[in-house]
């Protein structure tokens, strides 16, 4: 019998709890509680170094089926495309117009957020519809 795995998936970033809870938005994920001891993740990190200050943050499926998502800040930016994106499941099942207007739907939900339509991709007979977006930082994603 295989061991099924849990994973989490990192982006790398400037503003790590800017994109994260941009990400929050986008699939309901929640922050979790911050450490034992801290009231807040502010708090928090104001006790780490001056270097570690705004790093890194996380956010979870409330569900937990989901898996964690970890931003981690680092020194240079976005030069070429991801070699891994999301594809983030909202028409599901659907067809023809249909599964348009719920793309349509959620891409303007996501463009108010920061997120940047990039280009629909048509049905194409394999394919069916998805459009490509952009998240806050310009890591590419997909709805579909």
């Amino acid at each position: 019998m295989a061991l099924i795995k849990k994973f989490q998936v990192t982006f790398d970033c400037a503003e790590p709890e800017r994109v994260a809870r941009f990400w929050c938005e986008v699939l309901g994920y929640v922050v979790p509680p911050p450490p034992e001891g801290f009231a807040t993740w502010g708090a928090f990190d104001r006790s780490l170094p001056p270097e570690r200050q705004g790093a890194a943050f996380a956010c979870t499926d409330p569900s937990g089926v989901g898996p964690r998502m970890y931003f981690q800040r680092v020194p240079e930016g976005k030069v070429v495309k991801n070699r891994v994106h999301l594809d983030v499941r909202v028409g599901t099942g659907l067809v023809g117009e249909e599964r348009l207007a719920v793309l349509e739907t959620e891409c303007a939900r996501l463009v108010a957020l920061g997120a940047v339509r990039v280009r629909l991709l048509r049905a194409d007979g394999v394919n069916e519809s998805c459009i490509a977006m952009q998240d806050i930082e310009g890591n590419e994603f997909c709805i579909d």
